[in-house]
């Protein structure tokens, strides 16, 4: 923390090291650092493949607007949707 002209600034790490106390904030961080490691996985398993994004929503039977707002991270999705994609990857769904 520094002081300038009686007001007081923190850093990043001050605030996120306080913040990390709170259990709710833990798990909100923890939630969302899981769904962006689920995103990157399946991009990074359809380019694996050699897949355009428009060819596995036409697998997944889906829009590929779907599929490219789950990799952008943009949106949340549902079993449903990662079991489709899971499935036209030829992947399983395994939670560890």
């Amino acid at each position: 923390m520094i002081k300038i002209k009686g007001h007081k600034f923190y850093t990043f790490e001050e605030v996120f090291k306080k913040d990390m106390k709170s259990k709710s904030f833990r798990d909100a961080v923890n939630t969302e650092l899981a769904q962006l490691r689920m995103k990157k996985q399946l991009r990074e398993t359809r380019l694996k493949k050699n897949m355009s994004q428009a060819t596995l929503a036409k697998k997944a039977l889906m829009p590929q607007s779907v599929i490219a707002r789950l990799e952008t991270g943009d949106d949340g999705f549902s079993y449903d949707t990662l079991y489709r994609i899971a499935t036209a990857l030829g992947k399983k769904i395994q939670l560890v």
